[in-house]
């Protein structure tokens, strides 16, 4: 009894922990949109195995990738209106997108609370966007501008600029696609 239960989370485990690759085998096949995780930079997240009972930005914290991200959350004072609300979805910008501004730049949206949180809640969908909605996708951001995703396959991108890198990422409340370029919202 005890063997088959091990090898039965055995066979749970190992798809779990090999996500990346199995994503990118199914990048190959004709489907029009994923169903789980996809994209290149899933397999290069280190993660805990499963954020989905995890409210989000407890799950953008297992990733170590969206450390910046969750520390601007943080200070503008975003973490419980975030995990408040039932079904969102987050286009998370990963740390190397932070890092494409310059320290200026940066210093300047960090030392300015409205503005950050204007810049944060550009990035939230208030409601759960599945991967079959991202080609042609039009969607009105909890900031109150509107944000574009385009692509198919497991390839996309929001606004015609960032990539997707790694999508379809479960959290209790939301939908999580990390990109690789920080979003403003228009002026």
């Amino acid at each position: 009894m005890r063997t088959a239960k091990a090898t039965a989370t055995a066979l749970v485990a190992i798809p779990l922990a090999l996500g990346g690759l199995a994503s990118q085998s199914h990048a190959q096949d004709a489907s029009p949109s994923p169903s789980g995780t996809f994209g290149p930079g899933c397999s290069a997240l280190a993660q805990k195995a499963n954020t989905a009972k995890d409210k989000v930005v407890e799950a953008a914290a297992a990733y170590p990738q969206l450390s910046h991200l969750v520390s601007a959350a943080v200070r503008a004072k975003l973490s419980g209106a975030l995990d408040g609300k039932p079904d969102i979805t987050i286009f998370a910008p990963n740390d190397q997108a932070f890092q494409k501004a310059s320290v200026s730049q940066l210093a300047s949206l960090l030392g300015n609370p409205g503005q950050l949180k204007k810049v944060l809640t550009y990035h939230v969908v208030d409601r759960r966007i599945t991967p079959d909605q991202l080609s042609k996708g039009s969607f009105t951001t909890v900031e109150g501008g509107k944000l574009t995703t385009s692509g198919s396959g497991t390839d996309f991108k929001v606004n015609g600029k960032a990539n997707i890198v790694c999508g379809n990422i479960r959290a209790a409340n939301a939908t999580i696609y990390v990109i690789d370029t920080v979003l403003q919202p228009p002026s």
